[in-house]
């Protein structure tokens, strides 16, 4: 049992600096992050100076080939996910990779295999997994008070929120826009609940009528002349045990509220609304609203690097796994996929 976790961190940008380090350091007993790595010297030195890592690199496989790590976070573009997480595993570490898994189905299903080889454990960061409106209501479903879930509704929604920083809007870099980007976390939130079925059938729209004009920004100016992602994702997901999602997912549309993030389940003996929660139920011939008076609001990050921190040391098997994230990425890609046929898309 590793006794003092020594953690690596790859891609030195806002998710590195504002979530994953400080939220390792938080365990000073357990954890030292001991080396950085990223393609832009300044932003690695800017991130070991602030919070005092020892090694800087350019490189993360010499970062990998000279330091001893025992985890890693990957917090580069989707684009390189893949390739430094087997790359991290291969050198036998533990990987905390940032979502989406991937950019395709063989990429994430490449991970998963590299992982059962090393022994090591891989996940991804799902935060909203962490929540406490997930954790509460996850309870309940563990108890049948939802019964059977069969279907659900999934909105990852901006008014005007395509992000002003960063490559979220280079296709190359992201493999998509609001899809891969927001609506991953609403989607994983639901197939979470739903006991995660394995996907089916998938039928996708997206559009690109907004991101690629100007106008207001409420994230910051983009840069629309070189939007090369959507800015709206539907679609339609059935899973073999005959459950269904419905998904909306939009970095700009003329909808009324700025920014929602919202997943709504239906079972055989209740439903839930997750964010705020609301659990719906009929009983003693009565309709019936059932809203916590109390949640305990401890960070979603904070839990998550906690609950990375916990599996690594213990062994124990990650909420969020290499398995899930392959059907993840299936459904994402076979929604990008049919948009651009036309078609449904059959994934098993």
């Amino acid at each position: 049992m590793i006794m003092d976790l020594r953690v690596g961190i790859i891609g030195a940008g806002g998710i590195a600096k504002d979530v994953h380090v400080p939220n390792y350091l938080k365990h000073p007993d357990k954890v030292k992050v001991v080396a950085v790595a990223d393609i832009s010297i300044d932003n690695a030195k800017s991130l070991a100076t602030q919070y005092d890592i020892q090694h800087v690199f350019t490189d993360y496989k010499e970062m990998l080939e000279t330091v001893e790590l025992d985890a890693v976070s990957i917090c580069t573009p989707n684009k390189f996910h893949a390739e430094a997480t087997i790359a991290a595993l291969q050198a036998g570490c533990h990987v905390l990779c940032e979502k989406p898994p991937a950019m395709t189905v063989e990429e994430a299903e490449e991970m998963e295999k590299e992982a059962e080889k090393a022994g090591k454990m891989l996940t991804y960061g799902l935060c909203y997994r962490y929540s406490a409106e997930v954790r509460t209501l996850k309870r309940f479903i563990d108890a049948d008070e939802l019964g059977h879930v069969y279907a659900a509704r999934v909105h990852a929604l901006r008014r005007r929120g395509i992000p002003g920083w960063g490559v979220f809007t280079n296709k190359a870099l992201q493999g998509g826009g609001p899809l891969i980007d927001i609506g991953v976390h609403m989607l994983d939130t639901a197939l979470y609940l739903m006991d995660y079925p394995e996907p089916d059938t998938v039928l996708g729209v997206t559009y690109q009528m907004l991101g690629n004009k100007k106008g207001v920004g409420i994230l910051g100016e983009w840069d629309y002349e070189n939007f090369s992602v959507e800015d709206m994702a539907r679609g339609l997901i059935t899973f073999k045990n005959g459950a269904s999602i419905i998904i909306e997912s939009a970095f700009a549309a003329n909808v009324e509220i700025l920014d929602e993030m919202s997943v709504t389940l239906m079972g055989d003996k209740g439903g839930a609304d997750v964010f705020p929660l609301k659990i719906n139920q009929e009983k003693h011939d009565t309709l019936i609203d059932i809203t916590p008076s109390y949640l305990p609001k401890k960070d979603r990050y904070e839990l998550q690097i906690e609950q990375f921190i916990h599996t690594c040391l213990t062994g124990e098997e990650p909420i969020s796994t290499a398995r899930q994230g392959v059907f993840l990425q299936k459904i994402i890609n076979g929604l990008y996929e049919s948009a651009k046929t036309g078609e449904a898309v059959k994934l098993s």
